[in-house]
């Protein structure tokens, strides 16, 4: 598998910039969660101090005040009866889907509403603050050149190596150069340096919602089936990702011995927080 013809790239990005005239302004907040995770079977129903996880999700998720509409899309039904014993909205999406993004766009196909933007709201992310969705979504809206904007925060230096942080590089101007589960940026010494802030990558993936619909069938491409992150193809295909930092402490759900760590910040917060 080979790389697209660079011009080939440029002249597709530069149409679909063109194409898109008028402000992104409707926003659609959607939370991909499939059961038969391939990593961590059953990860979005995982009890979380008392509540599923996907549950966590979407509570806090339905705090953020750019979103005019959120639902979970979903190929289970556990996750489906207990987003809507909370009273959320839930869109039945097939199993067969190969990842969050797209799983994202087939809900957006359901809607007989049409949206601007559509936000990626990973479900492994409990205690994601509301003003980060904000900030992401406002992010995107003044980035009329980026199809997708995130979110980094500063990751701890014991946790640089570890494969389940996904870590990232940006340019001057704040635009994502790469995404990877190695070191990031490495070093000719091979150590983690003391002095260098490396940047954590949170799940958090804002979308114009064109884009999101193109996303799907632009083929895989090496880097990220080398690496399996789904933000690599459009990086690999040219498009641009604005990349803002905010300053989150606390990590996702990657794995089960991430589950008594998310569990103590509930413990220690102020009531309602989370």
């Amino acid at each position: 598998m080979g790389f697209p013809n660079p011009l080939e790239l440029l002249g597709n990005v530069v149409r679909f910039v063109l194409r898109r005239k008028k402000p992104r302004t409707k926003v659609l907040g959607v939370i991909p969660a499939r059961y038969g995770s391939t990593r961590y079977p059953g990860k979005p129903m995982v009890m979380i101090a008392g509540k599923p996880m996907i549950v966590r999700t979407y509570l806090q998720a339905k705090k953020a005040k750019t979103l005019d509409r959120i639902v979970v899309a979903t190929d289970d039904e556990r996750i489906r009866k207990a987003i809507l014993d909370v009273g959320g909205e839930v869109a039945m999406t097939a199993s067969e889907i190969p990842n969050g993004t797209e799983r994202c766009n087939a809900a957006q196909l359901q809607l007989k509403e049409k949206y601007d933007i559509v936000v990626n709201i990973q479900g492994d992310e409990p205690l994601l603050e509301p003003e980060i969705i904000d900030e992401v979504v406002v992010a995107l809206k003044n980035s009329p050149d980026a199809v997708y904007s995130t979110a980094c925060t500063p990751l701890k230096h014991e946790e640089v190596a570890m494969r389940g942080r996904v870590k990232c590089i940006t340019d001057v101007n704040g635009y994502a150069i790469y995404f990877s589960r190695g070191v990031l940026p490495h070093n000719k010494d091979g150590t983690v340096k003391a002095d260098f802030e490396y940047k954590l990558h949170l799940g958090l993936q804002c979308y114009d919602a064109e884009f999101l619909k193109i996303y799907g069938k632009l083929p895989s491409t090496p880097l990220q089936l080398q690496e399996d992150l789904e933000q690599l193809k459009c990086l690999e295909n040219g498009y641009k990702i604005k990349v803002i930092m905010v300053d989150h402490c606390a990590h996702g759900v990657d794995e089960p011995s991430d589950v008594p760590s998310v569990e103590a910040i509930i413990a220690k917060s102020p009531p309602g927080m989370y």
